[in-house]
């Protein structure tokens, strides 16, 4: 069989009915990552004893074992307990999880790198300790995070393709089933990666100019 038609007619449409599922992937986990990572690293930095040990026990597991064991866990072991997500929802689920607790960690340093002044300064003006968490610590914190958190947004998109093993069929997932029924793995994961690839670059094209934009002239 001719390549050019094998890619044209036989792989593509698929992988790209694939990778809008890997962008629907990614436009519910980033957000949702990235919201979680500052609950948790505001809960491990300004939280109480309680608090700050639950925060902090959540992101050494969810950063210290893997990301499959996590969707399995998730899939197959939570139905044993009366738990059931779809294939998409337990994707969603383990992804957000997972890049929360790197999130946190960028996050939670970013939050300690604010002088301590700046919090005593805020309250001697009148400002409570929430609002100046708020309005004060948080704008500075999230704009130094923000080089890790693109990193990990980055990683993200390449950690989608582990949805398949949860049996939801984004890229990898319906690129594998075309390669086995086939026998032509290369061809087809050359135009994975590809796709991938454009996808890498357009996310991190796309985070560039954020940090641009956001970047403070004189504050680190």
């Amino acid at each position: 069989m001719n390549a050019i038609y094998f890619i044209k007619d036989i792989v593509l449409p698929p992988l790209l009915e694939g990778t809008w599922v890997t962008i629907k992937l990614l436009v519910f986990s980033i957000p949702l990552g990235l919201l979680l990572g500052i609950l948790i690293a505001g809960g491990r930095v300004y939280g109480n004893k309680i608090i700050s040990f639950l925060c902090a026990s959540f992101t050494v597991f969810f950063r210290g074992t893997p990301l499959l064991v996590q969707l399995f866990i998730i899939y197959y072991g939570l139905p044993s307990i009366g738990i059931y997500f779809s294939p998409f929802a337990a994707a969603v689920v383990g992804f957000v999880l997972c890049s929360g607790a790197y999130h946190s960690e960028y996050i939670r340093g970013a939050i300690q790198s604010i002088k301590s002044g700046q919090m005593m300064a805020a309250q001697a003006l009148g400002m409570s300790k929430f609002k100046a968490i708020i309005y004060i610590i948080f704008p500075q914190a999230l704009r130094r995070a923000l080089p890790g958190c693109s990193n990990e947004i980055v990683y993200l998109v390449k950690y989608s393709s582990l949805a398949f093993m949860v049996t939801c069929i984004e890229l990898t997932g319906a690129g594998k089933i075309i390669a086995t029924r086939y026998f032509r793995y290369t061809e087809v994961f050359l135009v994975i990666g590809t796709i991938y690839l454009t996808m890498v670059s357009l996310v991190s094209k796309f985070l560039a100019i954020m940090e641009k934009k956001l970047k403070i002239p004189g504050l680190g």
